[in-house]
C-alpha cells in the first residue's frame, strides 16, 4: 500500500510516499480502506518535536518510531478479524488514531473497541475525515467546566480546528459565547454559533475591558499572563498548547490550590462514546465540518507546510482516493 512515511525528524521536506506492507488486522481489530485523512497540529508536533524534551522520550530520541503520521480518519471496513462483532466489511466508519498514528496511508488496522465508529449518513468521507481531533480536544476541555455556574465563555482561535469545535460544542452546554478569529472568519464563526465576535487584526481582546468566566486559548497564542486581568473572579483560563517552557503544566499544577483565578490543562483522552457523541449531533445538524483545503496525498509537503502557517480554518484534508 502507499503511505506517507517519515524516517527522520525535520521540516515537511522529510515526508514522502512510499510502498509499505499492508497491515493485517488482528482478531479484535478491523482493517479500514482510508479515504481521507488529515494533516494536524499533532503530526507537525511529532515530525519536528516543538517540545523535544517530551515528544522525543515518546517517539524516538534519535529517528521516529511513529513512521506514518496521521491522526483521524474516514474509510470503509475492508476486513475483520474473527472476534469482532459491531462491525462488517463494507461499513462506512470514521473516527481517530489519536496516539498510534498511521492515517496517512491507504489502509490502518484500529481495534473494534477504538474511537472508531460508523459515519454519520449525511456528510462525505471528507467532511467524516475533518470531525474528530477539533472536537475531542476542545470537548476534553469543555467537560472540565461546569456550565451551571459558567455563562461567559471566550474563545481565543476560534476559527482553526479545535476552536471552530469549541464553539459548537459549547452551544451545545449553554454558554454566552465570545469568539476571537480573523477578519474574513468572523460570518462563519458567527453561524457556528459565536454569540460575540472579536477581530484580532483591529482588536486586542485582553486590552478591550470585557471580563469572562472561562478564557479558552484554542491556538496557544496567548497566556495566562496575559488574560488573568480578564478573568472574572475564580475563573478559569484553559490552553490547548504547553506553552513558552511548558508553563501551562506547572501552572495547572499550583494555580488551583490558592482558590482565585487558576490554569487547567487536562490531558487529552479519545474515547469512542466520544466519536458516538460526534455522529449523534451531525446527523441532528448540531456540528458540521469546516474544512480550509483539500490536497492529495501526492502534495503532503505542500499541505503541512500550509498548516505550518497556523492560518488555516477549520481543517486540512487529505484525499487518500480520488473521489
Amino acid at each position: 500500500m502507499k503511505a506517507i512515511v517519515h524516517t527522520e525528524y525535520g521540516s515537511p521536506e522529510v515526508l514522502h510516499l512510499q510502498e509499505v506492507p499492508k497491515p493485517v488486522p488482528k482478531d479484535n481489530e478491523v482493517l479500514i480502506k482510508i479515504h481521507a485523512t488529515t494533516v494536524n497540529r499533532n503530526d507537525c508536533g511529532f515530525r519536528k518535536p516543538e517540545y523535544p524534551f517530551i515528544i522525543r522520550p515518546i517517539n524516538g530520541l534519535f529517528k521516529p518510531k511513529r513512521k506514518i503520521l496521521g491522526t483521524e480518519l474516514a474509510g470503509e471496513i475492508e476486513s475483520i478479524g474473527k472476534n469482532v462483532k459491531s462491525f462488517k466489511p463494507g461499513d462506512k466508519v470514521f473516527g481517530l488514531s489519536a496516539w498510534k498514528f498511521g492515517a496517512h496511508a491507504e489502509y490502518i488496522t484500529v481495534p473494534e473497541d477504538g474511537s472508531i465508529t460508523h459515519m454519520p449518513k449525511n456528510i462525505s468521507y471528507k467532511e467524516a475525515a475533518a470531525i474528530c481531533d477539533g472536537a475531542y480536544l476542545a470537548l476534553n476541555i469543555l467537560r472540565k467546566i461546569d456550565f451551571k455556574k459558567v455563562k461567559n465563555i471566550l474563545i481565543n482561535g476560534a476559527s482553526g480546528s479545535i476552536g471552530s469545535s469549541a464553539v459548537q460544542l459549547a452551544k451545545q452546554y449553554g454558554a454566552t459565547i465570545t469568539a476571537v478569529c480573523n477578519t474574513k472568519n468572523l460570518e462563519l464563526i458567527k453561524s457556528l454559533g459565536a454569540d460575540f465576535v472579536i477581530d484580532y487584526t483591529t482588536d486586542d481582546f485582553t486590552k478591550n475591558g470585557l471580563h469572562y468566566d472561562v478564557v479558552f486559548d484554542a491556538v496557544g497564542k496567548s497566556s495566562y499572563f496575559k488574560c488573568k486581568k480578564i478573568l472574572n473572579p475564580g475563573g478559569t483560563y484553559f490552553s490547548t498548547e504547553l506553552g513558552y517552557l511548558a508553563q501551562n503544566i506547572f501552572l495547572s499544577m499550583f494555580t488551583p490550590l490558592f482558590g482565585g483565578k487558576k490554569v487547567l490543562f487536562p490531558l487529552p483522552k479519545d474515547r469512542k462514546e466520544d466519536i458516538v457523541l460526534f455522529k449523534e449531533l451531525i446527523e441532528a445538524g448540531k456540528y458540521r465540518a469546516v474544512i480550509d483545503k483539500v490536497y492529495p496525498m501526492e502534495h503532503i509537503v505542500e499541505a503541512t507546510r500550509y498548516v505550518e502557517t497556523g492560518t488555516k480554518t477549520g481543517s486540512v484534508v487529505i484525499s487518500v482516493i480520488q473521489t
